[in-house]
């Protein structure tokens, strides 16, 4: 599986953004999708995931302002993010894995990465 993360930029705080993760393959369907992010200094971190069956985490730094999707029809996976503050600035990397929903927040659950896609949240 290839993970190819676009829709990153520049915004105000209190703006929106949604970047979406195209993947190859005929699978994607069966896969975990994961959203993380990483602030420079700082560990990469769990942002939200969506099962194959559509069952949604996040993280509580999100919860209520960022909604992950996914559409199995167009291999694709999305991030609306809304009230964005500027501690959202990171790199912000989608990834796929077959995992169980209790362990959906570890970077090691996930098998394949995107290249990342930069957020920057001015204030």
């Amino acid at each position: 599986v290839q993970l190819q993360a676009s829709g990153g930029g520049l915004v105000q705080a209190g703006g929106s953004l949604r970047l979406s993760c195209a993947a190859s393959g005929r699978t994607f369907r069966s896969y975990v999708m994961g959203w993380f992010r990483q602030a420079p200094g700082k560990e990469r971190e769990f942002v939200t995931a969506i099962s194959s069956g559509g069952v949604t985490y996040y993280a509580d730094s999100v919860k209520g302002r960022f909604t992950i999707s996914r559409d199995n029809a167009k291999n694709t996976v999305y991030l609306q993010m809304n009230s964005l503050k500027p501690e959202d600035t990171a790199a912000y990397y989608c990834a796929a894995g077959q995992t169980g929903s209790g362990s959906v927040i570890y970077t090691t659950s996930y098998d394949y990465w995107g290249q990342g896609t930069q957020v920057t949240v001015s204030s």
